[in-house]
């Protein structure tokens, strides 16, 4: 199981999308391999029972969906949600300085980024750059170094000997990165990327280099790890692992259901903007599927959201930061992610609903719920469940390290989940009876 193609194939998805534009890019390449064809929001759309389409937005969110044999209203939408982007560092606009002799790039922190991992780490650059091309226009494109191009290096233990005890980083001063030493006043950045341009994209006929949407990333690929092969490593487990498993699971499922997977960016900052969750996104999507707005709430009322992101693994060196009886561990299946606050949108019904469909695909379950001490992260389920009114529930697979730039979970949570969804996908009924 260690060493299936499954994982095969999500290592090396991971390993291609350092950021959610690439992300987006390869989860569209998967789904077109699938017979998925791809929409555009500013044309009409034909939709037949039975079809297999995406979208995309801002070129950071997906949403795909197979129509399904039955009419959603009268079926409803078996709904899937993940997100595409990771805590990280992103580049600034003008990023540009120079302290003896060594150009460094400033940085803004994105998210919730745990920052001490990225010290003396292999360093690269990927994003989009929108450039001038030599027909005059203006285009957009991806790009990525991939070979280590940055370094963020630690200040020596000798001159700062409490550095051990004394954690403190401030994102202005300590983050900026080294990328080349030059006796250049200020080497620009734009000029760099247009040379990347032109070397590695000849194609793109690239002109000038307007700007561009660029962070830096761990470039060491993920991997298998363990004496047993038993553990995944890498960055953006949380939460490309969702998003993958996801397309694969739809991809899997029966041709009569309504199913739908929907990947928002902006998760990890509050999900307000034009492709987040908290957007119009899908909501839009629904309604030209479904017809109108009426037709898209007597959907709703018959769906089933699945909100998928990664959970807190009880970390065996720090055990009292977990309720005692609800410390979820690698490799023993997904986990159901309870909050009386709504941090989490499970609830009682869908939380047995999601148990009773993993007993069905024989598939171990776990609960997680913060110690009480604690404040609680949240998700895209309860935003988009108030958006659409939609009976939602928060699962995903156990991790250590959540917010690293070097992540760990269990290989068989991964294929655990697959199963998980895959029969979501396939089920004709998600009704609760009462009685």
């Amino acid at each position: 199981m260690n060493d299936s193609a499954f994982i095969h194939g999500f290592l090396e998805f991971l390993g291609a999308s350092p950021t959610p534009f690439h992300a987006v890019a390869n989860l569209e390449t998967i789904l077109e391999r699938a017979g998925f064809r791809g929409l555009d929001e500013v044309e009409d759309w034909s939709l037949e029972p039975g079809g297999r389409y995406y979208v995309t937005r801002g070129g950071t969110s997906l949403i795909a969906f197979r129509a399904g044999t039955r009419d959603p209203v009268d079926a409803g939408i078996r709904m899937v949600g993940a997100h595409t982007d990771s805590p990280c560092l992103k580049i600034k606009p003008q990023p540009e300085t120079v302290k003896h002799g060594y150009l460094q790039l400033g940085v803004e922190v994105y998210g919730g980024v745990l920052l001490h991992p990225w010290f003396d780490r292999d360093l690269s650059i990927a994003g989009r750059v929108t450039y001038r091309s030599d027909g005059d226009r203006v285009c957009s494109g991806l790009v990525d170094y991939r070979d280590p191009v940055a370094v963020l290096p630690s200040l020596a233990i000798h001159l700062n000997r409490e550095a051990n005890d004394q954690s403190a980083v401030n994102p202005q001063t300590h983050l900026p990165v080294v990328v080349l030493q030059t006796d250049e006043e200020k080497p620009d950045l734009r000029t760099l990327l247009l040379n990347h341009l032109r070397a590695r994209h000849p194609e793109a006929r690239a002109e000038v280099v307007l700007d561009y949407d660029l962070s830096l990333y761990d470039a060491q690929p993920p991997t298998v790890v363990g004496l047993n092969r038993d553990f995944i490593a890498g960055a953006r487990l949380d939460n490309l692992l969702s998003c993958y498993v996801g397309a694969r699971s739809l991809i899997d499922g029966d041709a009569e259901p309504a199913n739908l997977l929907v990947c928002n960016d902006h998760e990890e900052v509050g999900s307000q903007s034009a492709v987040g969750a908290q957007g119009p996104f899908l909501q839009s999507v629904l309604q030209r599927w479904c017809g109108d707005r009426l037709r898209l709430d007597k959907s709703m009322r018959r769906s089933l959201l699945i909100s998928v992101d990664n959970a807190h693994g009880i970390h065996p060196n720090f055990t009292d930061k977990h309720d005692e009886n609800h410390g979820p561990r690698l490799n023993r299946g997904p986990v159901i992610k309870t909050n009386a606050n709504q941090r989490y949108a499970t609830s009682g019904e869908t939380s047995a609903l999601f148990r009773h469909l993993c007993r069905t695909a024989q598939v171990p379950v776990q609960s997680f719920v913060t110690r009480t001490d604690l404040s609680c992260g949240s998700t895209i389920g309860p935003i988009t469940a108030g958006e659409l009114g939609v009976n939602t529930l928060d699962v995903g697979i156990p991790q250590f390290a959540m917010h690293s730039i070097r992540e760990l979970c269990g290989v068989r949570d991964a294929e655990y989940l697959h199963r998980a969804l895959s029969m979501f996908y396939n089920q004709a009924d998600l009704s609760v009876r009462t009685g």
